[in-house]
């Protein structure tokens, strides 16, 4: 029960916050107003400005600003014990996450629908509006190599997703076309779309996993410069590149709005299954997996403050102020539907990450599964001790997150083994496809099934944000490349090619696996570089507040925490000891943290010089 009772307090903790926090701040502070023309319908061109129905951009919305990292974040952050994580998800979300993505979106639909990074400009200053624009640069790359990764894994180890995923590009098109140029209903098509991709589920799980390590005989992780994930990862970057120069409605809308339906219908399934599980005892939360983890191993980082950058989305993400101000304010047609996209996604994105860490803990130990391949099937058998007894319990997330163990070895020499070292971004993903396929059994679904859904769920939840983010990164790299006065950058093919092309150069940074295996290097240095964009997007929502004489108050501590905290981390893992970058001669991460930390300082200091001299203008927020 200990396992419900969690999701239920934290479920209860959110539509509190909705119907509160988030009120005063959309009635008080921004003071929302269905009479004030919103960008969509004033600018309105039929590709960028669009006006949709609030559960459209909801949709729309959500499933970009998600993505995997509430999964990929809280998976490997419960190394440190659930507790924390929780903690940081709930209270993050509550009062830092859904306040920064709220005020983006306002922020933007206060002013034509531009971007934070054009508004820095205007509310700070012209050299911090460059400086945003080169960190949202370095950010939205990182955001494209580690989500394409992601995809490109899932992909790989799961080869009945293929199916649905793909599936999902001709049903979006379809739709697309039927809603905008004919102007047909999106009730019944978006439930054919559900059908179809939830069938194609089932025939990609039984009767058509699509597997390049099989069908070209390409190995899933090596040490060649080709295997399986940096195949799919290509062909990844050239749908990315292909879809983002699309007009929204052709492709983005209707995908990401039928994507949602699915991720509904998945995340609906996980919460039913987390009840039965809960109610019969099978899912012990406190018995599984520690509170505080004790066991810290030497060669892992501190609880703090990495805790802070390894959750970003599920708690803050400065991610989401681009998706607010890059896509959602165009698509808004009245501007009170702000709260409920602005706060409210960012609510249901930290009830995702709950789950997310009850899956990983209590749905980890209710047992583990390996893989068995015969021939063009797949099944799976429940994984074994040496004794042959099932992995179960704590003795499964134990096993799951390699606490350090001391092994004897035939010569009598006790080694260890485990250890922050032994992770990888695969196996942090497993971790909650399993626990949550592990969920959805006690509904009385096979567990092949189970995975196959799961691993849907994640593959589609990554790539609505990878089509969002090569759009955002499109628009970053014309303004960078209005600012400078290098007109080729302004085309948007060739933006959206150096978008692309720098977003696949990160992906395949090489790990321990060769190329394509380097996620969980890369995810530190996404938390840091997401949480500091975080930091700076406060200060431009708080220089309009303060201009349009509206309380700033509430803005001041996230503000600080976002600053600090990944600053901090990056700088120990720049200068730590023996394993920081520095120390192990990685000079290419060093020199990019030694970047993105003095163009931070730099923001910062424009800020705080700026600041004094702000003083209320004629631009009042009810205008």
């Amino acid at each position: 029960m200990d396992t419900l009772l969690v999701a239920v307090l934290s479920f209860f903790g959110f539509i509190v916050a909705y119907r509160t926090y988030g009120r005063w701040l959309s009635e008080k502070v921004f003071r929302l107003d269905d009479g004030r023309p919103v960008p969509a319908v004033e600018l309105q061109d039929g590709a960028d400005f669009v006006p949709t129905k609030r559960s459209v951009v909801f949709g729309h919305h959500f499933t970009s600003i998600a993505g995997t990292g509430p999964i990929v974040g809280p998976a490997i952050a419960v190394f440190w014990g659930w507790l924390p994580a929780l903690l940081w998800v709930v209270l993050g979300s509550i009062f830092i996450g859904a306040v920064h993505d709220f005020g983006a979106l306002v922020v933007s639909l206060r002013n034509q629908g531009k971007t934070v990074g054009e508004l820095s400009g205007k509310y700070i200053s012209p050299r911090a509006r460059f400086i945003f624009l080169v960190i949202l640069f370095f950010a939205l790359t990182i955001v494209l190599g580690v989500f394409g990764l992601v995809i490109a894994i899932i992909f790989s180890l799961y080869p009945e997703t293929v199916l649905s995923v793909w599936l999902e590009v001709p049903i979006a098109v379809v739709i697309g076309w039927w809603a905008y140029k004919k102007g047909g209903d999106l009730l019944l098509p978006s439930l054919v779309a559900l059908g179809l991709m939830y069938g194609a589920i089932y025939v990609g799980c039984y009767y058509l996993p699509i597997d390049l390590t099989q069908l070209l005989g390409i190995p899933l992780f090596s040490q060649s410069v080709v295997n399986s994930v940096v195949i799919w990862t290509a062909v990844l970057f050239v749908y990315c590149s292909i879809a983002s120069v699309l007009p929204v409605w052709a492709l983005l809308q209707p995908r990401d709005y039928i994507n949602s339906h699915q991720l509904v219908v998945a995340l609906g399934l996980l919460v039913l299954g987390l009840t039965a599980a809960g109610v019969t005892g099978q899912a012990q939360l406190m018995e599984t997996a520690p509170a505080v983890a004790q066991q810290i191993p030497a060669d892992a980082p501190p609880i703090f403050p990495f805790l802070f950058v390894t959750i970003a989305c599920g708690a803050v993400s400065g991610f989401h102020c681009l998706v607010s101000s890059g896509t959602s304010s165009k698509q808004l047609a009245c501007e009170t539907d702000a709260q409920s996209v602005g706060y409210g996604a960012m609510l249901l994105e930290g009830a995702l990450a709950v789950i997310v860490i009850l899956c990983c803990c209590s749905g980890l130990g209710m047992g583990q599964w390996d893989r068995v391949v015969e021939g063009n099937q797949y099944s799976y058998k429940a994984r074994v001790d040496e004794s042959g007894e099932r992995i179960l319990g704590a003795k499964a997330w134990q096993t799951h997150y390699a606490a350090v163990v001391k092994v004897k070895n035939e010569d009598g020499t006790v080694t260890e083994k485990g250890g922050w070292s032994s992770h990888s971004l695969a196996k942090k993903i497993g971790g909650f496809v399993e626990g949550g396929a592990n969920f959805l059994s006690t509904l009385g679904l096979p567990i092949k099934l189970s995975i196959a859904i799961i691993a849907v769920l994640v593959a589609s939840f990554a790539a609505t944000t990878l089509d969002t983010a090569t759009r955002l990164q499109r628009y970053v790299v014309t303004e960078l490349g209005r600012t400078v006065n290098f007109t080729a950058l302004e085309n948007k093919y060739v933006a959206t090619g150096v978008a692309v092309v720098a977003g696949l150069l990160v992906a395949m940074v090489p790990g321990a696996n060769g190329p394509g295996s380097g996620g969980l290097i890369l995810w530190p240095l996404f938390g840091a570089v997401n949480q500091l964009l975080a930091g700076l997007a406060f200060m431009v929502v708080a220089f309009f507040l303060k201009k349009n004489e509206r309380p700033v108050f509430f803005m001041v501590p996230p503000a600080v925490l976002m600053l600090v905290m990944p600053a901090w981390a990056m700088t120990w893992r720049m200068f730590n000891g023996t394993s920081g970058w520095l120390a192990t001669g990685n000079y290419l991460l060093l020199t990019f943290g030694s970047v993105i930390l003095v163009l931070q300082a730099l923001m910062v200091w424009e800020g705080v010089r700026i600041m004094r001299k702000v003083t209320p203008k004629s631009e009042s927020i009810s205008r």
